[in-house]
């Protein structure tokens, strides 16, 4: 999600709305450009890849009109579905623990788990209200998402090499479960990547990378949650027809749980050392449209 999802577009949608005080109506949204869009939020949503990273190449390299915040609403809730879908026994495991902890004040671990996830949510929560519009001004240029993106991908390849084995938790603690908030709050700014920043911190921390992709899809559920409804309460009507909104967003969760899928099987056997090098390759990339 990084950023995009969290900050509202101020200057992209100002400029829309100016438009059409003039009466020139913007251009409309293609079927290209919606399958386009939707693959990149699909794909790079839940890869340390940065997902804002990815969506910076087809502004740069086409003249394709605002998408609008309708659409973005319907592709973060495609990604939204996936990964409940995914992780739908610890949606269960977290519907009990909560219920128990409301309803009859029993701890249990799943209690835990539901405290932990909650405890590291409000730091990107409060980041985002205190500094999102800082961030739309400031970092959204291609330039600071080149330099978040390769130094970034940086640090993943050397939390990766401090990872726990096999003996790791397979669940972080409630300290390090505050340490993974706090630099998934980092993520708000475009090109760090959410997926990217959080398994940084559970790896850095001693976590193995199952456990620490794991906690990293879990904390993605309130993040796309909250990122949704946020966007969904500036959408005053839909600027993109219903169809491409729909498909939008089935395409947008058939990506994200098909790779979130391949991600989680494939992590423990290639490591992060194949997402350092993309992310590397991508920076440089963006730095040539400078």
């Amino acid at each position: 999600m990084d950023g995009r999802g969290v900050v509202k577009r101020a200057g992209v949608r100002g400029h829309r709305g100016g438009c059409r005080l003039l009466g020139v109506e913007p251009a409309a949204v293609t079927w290209a450009q919606v399958v386009v869009l939707a693959l990149v939020q699909g794909v790079t949503e839940f890869l340390p890849v940065s997902s804002s990273a990815h969506l910076v190449l087809p502004a740069a390299l086409t003249d394709w009109p605002d998408q609008g915040l309708a659409f973005d609403v319907a592709v973060h809730a495609g990604t939204l579905v996936a990964v409940v879908w995914y992780l739908r026994c610890e949606m269960r495991r977290i519907a009990a623990g909560g219920w128990a902890l409301l309803a009859r004040r029993q701890v249990d671990a799943n209690a835990r788990l539901v405290a932990k996830v909650a405890l590291a949510t409000v730091p990107v929560a409060a980041a985002g209200f205190a500094f999102g519009d800082v961030i739309e001004a400031r970092l959204r240029g291609v330039g600071p998402i080149a330099a978040t993106t390769i130094c970034f991908g940086l640090a993943l390849l050397w939390a990766d090499r401090r990872r726990g084995g096999a003996g790791a938790p397979a669940t972080p603690t409630f300290a390090q479960a505050l340490v993974i908030g706090l630099a998934q709050a980092l993520a708000l700014a475009p090109g760090v990547s959410r997926a990217g920043v959080t398994i940084t911190a559970a790896l850095a921390l001693g976590l193995a990378r199952g456990p620490a992709t794991r906690f990293a899809f879990l904390l993605a559920v309130p993040a796309i949650a909250g990122a949704t409804i946020l966007m969904a309460r500036d959408v005053a009507h839909a600027a993109v027809p219903w169809p491409m909104l729909l498909a939008g967003f089935a395409l947008a969760a058939i990506t994200a749980l098909l790779c979130m899928a391949a991600f989680a099987r494939f992590v423990e056997r290639t490591g992060m050392l194949p997402y350092v090098v993309y992310r590397l390759g991508l920076g440089c990339a963006l730095l040539l449209l400078l």
